[in-house]
């Protein structure tokens, strides 16, 4: 995809589709328990991969590069009773660990497999009835693995009651999947390091739920990073106020380090992206972004466009994504002219330079580095490669930038 230098025009409205991570939370509560309308479902590629596996009778699933769907049909397999699956990937989701996922189910009685290399999938899962209704689980893992248990948790017998060892990362993810949970009537608690989620039944038709998806915010980053660098006025719909998305915390971040102040008109479920007039920019970004690390990439261009400063802390899972994250942002932010220092925890801008002449980002099949580089077209001509892997969470992204940009005179 050739990204001409452009200019951000002004006032231009975007609809984002419905959160994938809330979509595919609610595929799973939908087939477990039928009693539930979904509205706005995400159009995303992965939501679409989880909805078919989710209708189908084949014994081998191939979830593609849907990380959340291994993930979460993972448990949900495990409680089919009398039924055998294969669940499997692309080359890249069989270098994805998901041990401690698997681990827990097995302590809960399930019969799980690897079948080429030990801790990553595929996996043959043997699905049978969970008598067993406490589990430890390491708190510093992905939330999704958490997550995964939390959403059968309710078809068990007695609930169940998962202990987190150590200290949590993702908290928010966490709470958004329980939220989900109570407005299901499916009870639970979150005290301290312990989560208890009770048996739910659904007793009749008037149990049904009618859930309207809210939009993306991981999705309305990207728009940030626009309105931050060309400085003109952006409105996303449908987006509400007390978000339960921890990347929602770009609101607060994006208004802090970079002068876009977000307007909710909640009649509309929209929201204004204005920039701050004569806002000074700091003179360093110092963030932990341990709860929101799906924003980080973004952040990091929008600051290396702006020639700001960054140190950013808290992204541990990063390296266990489509790609590793870390290790691609330092590669391809220094075709930005930004050398930085990645550990495996942290990326540090060390100077700015100026950007190559011929900028061609990689992607590394990841669809954030795609969308996150696209903004720096706004400072210069530039080509993402492989630009379909936006596909897997936001497939309208090509033609939304198409409405909010021009041609530089």
């Amino acid at each position: 995809m050739k990204l001409e230098k452009s200019k951000l025009s002004e006032n231009k409205t975007i609809q984002i589709s419905g959160s994938k991570s809330i979509s595919n939370r609610l595929l799973i509560l939908e087939s477990l328990f039928s009693n539930i309308k979904i509205g706005n479902l995400s159009n995303s590629q992965d939501t679409q991969l989880l909805k078919k596996a989710l209708s189908t009778n084949s014994e081998t699933v191939d979830i593609h590069h849907a990380g959340t769907a291994m993930r979460f049909l993972t448990s949900y397999y495990s409680i089919q009773e009398g039924k055998t699956t294969i669940l499997t990937g692309s080359g890249r989701m069989k270098e994805r660990p998901i041990k401690n996922l698997v681990t827990a189910l097995q302590n809960l009685g399930i019969k799980i497999e690897y079948l080429e290399n030990e801790d990553f999938p595929p996996l043959k899962i043997t699905g049978k009835k969970i008598t067993q209704s406490k589990v430890d689980v390491p708190a510093n893992i992905s939330s999704q693995f958490i997550t995964s248990l939390l959403l059968i948790a309710g078809k068990l017998e007695d609930g169940l009651e998962i202990n987190l060892v150590g200290e949590i990362t993702s908290r928010s993810y966490i709470e958004m999947t329980l939220d989900i949970l109570t407005k299901f009537g499916i009870k639970n608690t979150f005290e301290g390091n312990t989560i208890r989620v009770e048996n739910f039944k659904v007793n009749d038709q008037s149990s049904i739920v009618n859930y309207e998806v809210e939009s993306d915010w991981s999705s309305a980053s990207y728009f940030y990073s626009f309105a931050a660098i060309g400085r003109k006025t952006i409105h996303l719909k449908s987006f509400y106020k007390e978000s339960t998305q921890g990347d929602a915390a770009i609101v607060d971040i994006y208004e802090k380090f970079f002068g876009i102040k977000t307007t909710f008109t909640e009649e509309e479920q929209k929201i204004t992206l204005q920039p701050i007039d004569n806002f000074k920019f700091p003179e360093k970004i110092i963030l932990d972004m341990n709860n929101c690390p799906d924003i980080a990439q973004t952040l990091c261009v929008t600051a290396a466009a702006l020639k700001i400063p960054f140190e950013i802390s808290g992204l541990g899972t990063l390296k266990v994504k489509e790609t590793d994250r870390l290790l691609a942002l330092h590669n391809e932010l220094k075709k930005l002219g930004t050398e930085t220092e990645i550990t495996d925890l942290t990326i540090k801008s060390l100077e700015f330079k100026d950007a190559e002449e011929n900028i061609s980002i990689k992607t590394y099949q990841d669809h954030r580095m795609a969308m996150s580089f696209a903004p720096f077209c706004l400072i210069k001509h530039l080509n993402i490669e492989n630009e379909s892997v936006v596909e897997k969470s936001y497939p309208m992204f090509w033609e939304d930038l198409v409405e909010i940009l021009s041609a530089t005179s």
